[in-house]
């Protein structure tokens, strides 16, 4: 089995070497940002947004990255290459750094920037191909008034509740709404279903995180002649809904079977299965070995 990999502060570590220290506010207080970034034949895929959204999580919360774009992209490069097999996921973190307690930033030093390369498997096979099951969770997505959704920050603490909730009723993942009862996402997903031949998903402002891989999923049902929808949905869309998947960096595709023991009429349906095979061929074309 492949071991993780580490790079932490300009340098690649070992897991022993691989320490912040014990004062540091992302430890403290959730005080830091971070993306998730897979890659496939040792090729960081969409990289370049995932770095201007984390860029903009940190100028957010007045965060100074302590490495430029250029830095940042040869340090993936360096941890793909690391790491030695051809697909995997990295997670890059950038928290505020060691200070002082209480809750004032403007006493930490400089933030530290760690990177690890692994894979992730958030359910089995079995369950990416008959589907997984959904509990709409009591757990509310905290909105734009309380802390903005587009910010990719280390505090989950909400998502974290909600996926306790949803694997005490025996689900595998769960579904959050706002304050107003409409659907954002799932705990580390975004959601689309179809119905009649559209795919609808919630609009950002609802909650949901501004997804990079929804934005593929939006971005090849245009070139595939699939209508797309942003509105706002309950949970009585998606218990009506012809077919239901989640999307997300660590889910890929993740097809829906049930949500609240109300199974989808498709799974995956055919909406599903075209967008999941336009999405593998995508993969291909911008990380084939062949191309580089």
């Amino acid at each position: 089995m492949i071991e993780p990999i580490y790079w932490l502060n300009g340098r690649l570590a070992t897991s022993a070497e691989a320490v912040l220290p014990l004062n540091d506010h992302g430890l403290l207080y959730g005080d830091g940002v971070f993306e998730g970034i897979r890659f496939y034949n040792q090729t960081p895929f969409r990289l370049k947004p995932h770095l201007e959204r984390l860029e903009l999580s940190a100028r957010a919360l007045m965060l100074s990255l302590p490495y430029d774009r250029h830095q940042l992209e040869a340090a993936v490069s360096q941890v793909i290459q690391a790491y030695g097999a051809p697909n995997g996921y990295i997670r890059l973190v950038v928290t505020r750094g060691p200070g002082s307690l209480g809750l004032d930033p403007t006493h930490c030093e400089r933030p530290n920037l760690f990177l690890i390369a692994d894979r992730v498997a958030l359910v089995t096979e079995e369950k990416r191909r008959i589907g997984i099951e959904l509990v709409t969770t009591a757990t509310r997505r905290s909105g734009p008034s309380v802390l903005d959704p587009r910010i990719k920050s280390l505090n989950y603490l909400n998502n974290i509740l909600a996926k306790l909730e949803a694997r005490n009723a025996g689900a595998d993942e769960a579904l959050l709404c706002n304050a107003q009862g409409f659907v954002t996402e799932g705990t580390a997903e975004n959601i689309f279903i179809a119905r009649a031949g559209t795919l609808f998903t919630p609009p950002v402002s609802d909650g949901a995180l501004d997804g990079i891989t929804r934005g593929i999923v939006l971005e090849l049902c245009e070139q595939e002649g699939l209508e797309t929808k942003e509105r706002s949905l309950t949970p009585y869309d998606i218990h009506t809904a012809d077919e239901c998947f989640l999307c997300g960096t660590g889910a890929e595709l993740l097809p829906v079977r049930s949500l609240d023991g109300r199974p989808m009429a498709y799974t995956p349906g055919p909406i599903s299965k075209q967008i999941q095979q336009a999405f593998q061929r995508l993969i291909e074309t911008e990380t084939s070995t062949r191309k580089r």
